[in-house]
């Protein structure tokens, strides 16, 4: 079983996270308006792979191919 976690964006990614995903994530933060609080990052696990989840509703995974996604929550993920 893996154990998710919760970090606030701008900050490095806990060791939980996969490598894999960080350059992705970054981008993401990047092109986040400045705010306070900034929002935060909460990483599950689904079928054993990573989902990394923002507050604001984007989603950071990696495929069924092993690709690293990037959707919003309101989006079909089946589309």
């Amino acid at each position: 079983m893996q154990l998710g976690t919760r970090w606030t964006a701008g900050d490095q990614p806990p060791a939980a996270v996969p490598a894999s995903l960080h350059e992705q994530l970054a981008a993401v933060e990047a092109d986040l308006p400045p705010g306070n609080p900034p929002p935060r990052w909460t990483l599950t696990w689904l079928e054993g792979r990573p989902v990394a989840e923002l507050d604001s509703g984007v989603i950071v995974t990696i495929d069924r191919d092993g690709a690293v996604v990037v959707r919003h929550d309101d989006e079909d993920e089946f589309a």
